[in-house]
């Protein structure tokens, strides 16, 4: 019976993408050195990092090994996944191609109005959202008004005796609702 292997997949941060392996969960003291000679074993090596923090002068936990061969590179994943180095659990898998914003070439290649479409699509249906949330709340107090007119029209026609019920000659004015209603009005 044949032992599984890990198929090869499109993706990677190297040269070849399918050469390029993504090694976490790193201990501290792990540097260049100590990750080449644990993935030497499996075949030639290419390139090794290990990314290190700015602030810190540290590692992040994480590094980059690239093989010479693809078969290789499978061939560590498939023996160092969820392996120990230094005490802590390696997870070993195929690198992510590194995404430059901006393209390619990065944001300093492309024009000042390379964006300008996106921008006004995203203004655009914002503005459409603002709108259709302001109608919503003017439907809302249109029903909160015609639900107190009717109460209010009831309570007069008991309480008075009179037709019908304008909402100045019900009662007190409220003056938030005065404020709110001068405010929907623009």
């Amino acid at each position: 019976m044949a032992a599984a292997t890990t198929t090869v997949a499109v993706g990677g941060k190297g040269t070849n993408p399918k050469t390029t392996l993504y090694v976490g969960g790193l201990e501290d003291s792990v540097n260049d050195s100590i990750l080449h000679s644990t993935f030497i074993p499996f075949g030639d090596i290419k390139d090794v990092s290990v990314p290190l923090d700015h602030t810190t002068g540290k590692h992040r936990g994480f590094g980059f090994v690239e093989f010479e061969e693809k078969e290789d590179a499978a061939a560590a994943i498939d023996n160092m996944h969820n392996s120990e180095l230094y005490g802590k659990v390696l997870r070993v898998n195929y690198a992510q191609p590194m995404k430059i914003k901006g393209g390619d070439k990065g944001w300093s290649h492309q024009p000042v109005w390379a964006d300008a479409d996106r921008y006004m699509e995203e203004a655009l249906a914002e503005k459409g959202i603002e709108e259709m949330e302001k109608q919503a709340r003017a439907r809302e107090r249109e029903e909160e008004e015609e639900g107190e007119g009717g109460k209010a029209g009831e309570g007069g026609k008991a309480g008075k005796g009179e037709e019908g019920g304008e909402e100045a000659g019900d009662g007190p004015v409220d003056p938030m609702k005065a404020i709110e209603d001068a405010l929907v009005v623009d």
